[in-house]
């Protein structure tokens, strides 16, 4: 395949993708339009994405996957680090043998998405992120006890919750690790070498308000911290700045990021 390729497949696949010690629980819609990779929110699953992939209709390839111990079907493993949710891009791309596809992340996975195309330039078509990304030094010793707080708390009946699939099959420090970890990427200097490193067009949808776990205008104040990398970056802009808060960006708000994909998809055609 050319590096312009995107490859496709006729028919609808849903199964399972092995990579290192688990196997992740994928759907690709199939299909001749551009392949868009969807990531998800750091415990959440891939129906997420269910109303953004109706909004945009059968014209693009939608593949969606469920990360590690996420979901009701993809399995645990003894790694939840950020470079292995970087790594599973590359093992559900290359499963579904797609070599360029369109990335879309929202929080957790806007930060996956992000590393991902800065470290692929070849092989993506641009990138959507969504309320995520967003470089600021959030994390200070006292939040991060916050957290392993707010974690203990709910570990006593989240695993009833997992056969559903509405939380992960993680353990409460595991899971608060992964949130502390985060918020480490998430730190300028850490962050901003890695925005300043993206090639491809990268549109951001912002919401507004909150989120789960946030106080006052922490939120806001993160996201203020894109407007630098705005004015550096021509190729990163943002799209659209929503009403819906954090949680319910992709409930509410998913005609916002149906545009920014076709946005973006459009800027790489033109560039060609």
């Amino acid at each position: 395949m050319t590096k312009n390729s995107t490859s496709s497949t006729e028919s609808k696949w849903t199964g399972m993708v092995p990579v290192d010690d688990t196997a992740l629980a994928v759907t690709d819609t199939g299909g001749p339009g551009i392949p868009v990779v969807y990531l998800n929110g750091q415990f959440a699953t891939q129906g997420y994405w269910r109303r953004v992939i109706a909004e945009l209709g059968t014209d693009w390839r939608h593949i969606t996957y469920d990360e590690r111990a996420r979901g009701k079907k993809s399995k645990r493993s003894a790694d939840y680090s950020f470079e292995a949710a970087v790594r599973d891009v590359d093992a559900v791309l290359a499963a579904r043998g797609v070599d360029r596809a369109l990335v879309v992340g929202w929080s957790y996975g806007a930060f996956v998405g992000a590393h991902w195309a800065g470290r692929n330039p070849d092989r993506t078509v641009g990138a959507v992120l969504v309320d995520g990304a967003q470089p600021y030094d959030w994390l200070d010793e006292a939040l991060e006890q916050r957290i392993r707080k707010l974690f203990r708390r709910m570990g006593w009946f989240m695993p009833l919750l997992c056969p559903t699939g509405l939380t992960p099959r993680m353990t409460a420090e595991q899971m608060a690790n992964s949130n502390i970890e985060v918020g480490k990427l998430a730190r300028e200097r850490e962050l901003g070498p890695v925005l300043d490193n993206i090639t491809v067009p990268v549109r951001y949808v912002l919401a507004s308000g909150a989120s789960f776990g946030s106080k006052g205008d922490e939120q806001e104040l993160i996201r203020k911290g894109l407007d630098p990398v705005f004015g550096r970056k021509p190729n990163i802009q943002l799209s659209a700045k929503v009403a819906s808060n954090h949680g319910a960006i992709l409930k509410k708000d998913y005609p916002a990021v149906a545009e920014a994909v076709r946005e973006v998809a459009a800027l790489d055609r033109a560039g060609r």
